[in-house]
């Protein structure tokens, strides 16, 4: 699939072609999935969920920032598959009660979001965030709610010619934080013996 387009800006953003692919990954939508964003801001990972999913509803405080996810779903319509509402909403206000997935691309409001993603049981969750202390405060609120899969830290860096050569320079850090609300499989519970691990990580406990 061709990069997406993003020709209006929301002076915020957008979460960078290397994160949203790793975002895909996490989340795996399939078509018949419906996604829930909170704060979808220029729309880049909008965009590209609605080019995977069945359903999607994206949420934006800002309204300015609603119009430009607008604007920017519109110059890419030909890749859009799904049926996609946006709200001017603050979460958890506006989102919805049967989400498959949900993305939370900032931090506000975090532990009201994750508390109704435990109470409709949303099946994957991913939070990004770029901040040390809100990361730790983050994967506590996952652990606490028994949602915590996965912790994962990552830099990208992008060369650039210097002096005849290659150099890099490197963007700020991500944490992404990987969950599910889902009722437990019984089954596969009794098979896996595993917990998550103090540092995000998969520990065995037999």
């Amino acid at each position: 699939m061709p990069p997406i387009a993003l020709p209006h800006d929301a002076k915020a953003g957008p979460t960078k072609p290397e994160v949203r692919a790793v975002v895909r990954s996490k989340l795996a939508l399939e078509p018949d999935d419906h996604f829930a964003e909170v704060g979808s801001c220029t729309g880049a990972v909008t965009i590209e969920a609605a080019q995977r999913a069945g359903r999607v509803t994206a949420l934006e405080r800002k309204p300015e920032r609603l119009e430009t996810t607008e604007k920017n779903l519109a110059a890419n319509a030909e890749t859009v598959r799904a049926e996609v509402g946006l709200r001017n909403a603050e979460a958890p206000e506006g989102l919805p009660d049967d989400a498959d997935a949900l993305f939370l691309g900032g931090s506000r409001n975090f532990e009201a979001v994750l508390d109704h993603a435990v109470e409709t049981e949303v099946d994957r969750i991913v939070m990004n965030v770029s901040r040390l202390e809100v990361a730790g405060r983050a994967t506590e609120a996952f652990r606490e709610r028994g949602i915590l899969e996965e912790v994962v830290q990552f830099q990208v860096s992008h060369g650039y010619e210097l002096a005849g050569a290659t150099s890099f320079e490197s963007d700020n850090p991500v944490y992404m934080l990987v969950g599910s609300a889902s009722p437990p499989d019984e089954e596969s519970d009794e098979d896996d013996g595993k917990t998550v691990a103090a540092d995000g990580g998969r520990e065995a406990t037999r």
